[in-house]
C-alpha cells in the first residue's frame, strides 16, 4: 500500500496550515493553495501527513491509501 496526498479544490480556502505541518511535501502557489506532487509520500513523512491532513480547517487534504503500482 502507497498512501498520497490529495487535496480537494473546492474546500481549500488557502490557510496553508498543511504547508506550515508538513514544509517537506508540500508547497504553495503564489495565492497560498497547496502544490502537492503525485508521489507516495515517503514513508518517514506518512505521520507528519496525517497530522497535517487532520488539523486542516476545511478538511480539504486527504490521506489516500491506495496500492503500489
Amino acid at each position: 500500500m502507497s498512501e498520497r496526498l490529495r487535496v480537494n479544490p473546492i474546500k481549500c480556502t488557502a490557510h496553508g496550515m498543511c504547508a506550515e505541518l508538513l514544509p517537506e511535501f508540500i508547497t504553495l502557489d503564489p495565492w497560498g493553495y497547496p502544490i502537492v506532487p503525485g508521489e507516495p509520500v515517503p514513508d518517514d513523512l506518512i505521520g507528519l501527513a496525517r497530522k497535517a491532513a487532520a488539523a486542516c480547517p476545511t478538511l480539504a487534504l486527504l490521506v489516500d491509501k491506495g496500492r503500489r503500482r
